[in-house]
């Protein structure tokens, strides 16, 4: 019984952390984002993202890892003999990775708080696409465990996978690109209007 009570709260915890983890860079992305922004709107929105970025790891993404962890090492203590398969192996791997890039996310996001922060939004828009990775990955490991298929229908799978990324990457740089656009546009639409007599 204590299995099926790990596996539920170890499941709701990787929903949890993830869903943080996505969450978290895309605030990145908009807290660099609000630089270009005219000033008051530039401190405010810094301001925002700040608060949004600081509850955000704190209280959803910490505790969603800290669940997921500890909810891991009961899986481990009820079934031992994983830790002796080549699945795990790969799959624990993977989860140090995840690890480090939560633990990277708290470093950037001080480095944002202190305007020290180097990456623009075109890096932080790339590295928000790791977490989606790993967590692919690792699902297939736990799924399949020592059997992973690489048959055709993989291939395929790993394609869409690709192919969605490079679309979400492709819209945000139209995006992007029409927001110039429509800066370009708004100075020249501001005309003198003709004094009156």
């Amino acid at each position: 019984m204590a299995y099926y009570w790990f596996k539920s709260f170890h499941i709701i915890g990787v929903v949890v952390w993830f869903a943080g983890l996505f969450y978290l860079v895309r605030l990145f992305i908009y807290h660099v984002e609000a630089d270009a922004e005219p000033e008051p709107a530039a401190s405010i929105l810094k301001r925002q993202y700040e608060l949004m970025e600081k509850r955000l790891y704190h209280i959803i993404t910490t505790p969603g890892m800290i669940v997921t962890v500890a909810m891991a090492i009961g899986l481990l203590w009820t079934s031992p003999e994983w830790l002796k398969q080549g699945w795990m192996h790969a799959k624990l791997g993977f989860v140090a990775v995840l690890l480090f890039y939560h633990h990277y996310c708290a470093r950037l996001m001080k480095q944002l708080w202190r305007g020290e922060c180097r990456w623009n939004s075109k890096q932080l828009r790339a590295l928000n696409e790791a977490p989606t990775l790993l967590l692919v990955v690792i699902v297939m490991l736990v799924i399949f465990k020592n059997n992973l298929p690489t048959d055709a229908t993989t291939w395929l799978i790993a394609g869409l996978v690709v192919v969605m990324a490079a679309t979400i990457q492709l819209y945000a740089r139209k995006r992007r690109l029409d927001k110039e656009k429509e800066l370009a546009i708004a100075p020249e639409d501001k005309t003198p209007e003709p004094a009156q007599g």
